[in-house]
């Protein structure tokens, strides 16, 4: 199931845990953080193991096949 999901930003940046959240691939922050930690997660083609990783408009954020685009 690929999925290109878009997030826009209300402030002037997005945490990288918080940004799963809302985008409905993490179920709660614990579920956020192990996905991130075991290197799960792309942003901007690169793993990053870092729960409070800022995200600006024009990052992109892989999670296995799903991708969310981070909007202002």
């Amino acid at each position: 199931m690929k999925e290109k999901i878009e997030i826009r930003l209300r402030e002037e940046y997005i945490k990288l845990g918080q940004a799963l959240k809302a985008a409905n691939l993490a179920e709660d922050g614990v579920d956020a953080k192990y996905k991130i930690q075991d290197g799960l997660v792309k942003v901007n083609g690169e793993v990053d193991t870092r729960r409070g990783r800022k995200l600006y408009a024009g990052d992109v954020v892989a999670v296995e096949e799903d991708q969310i685009y981070i909007v202002r």
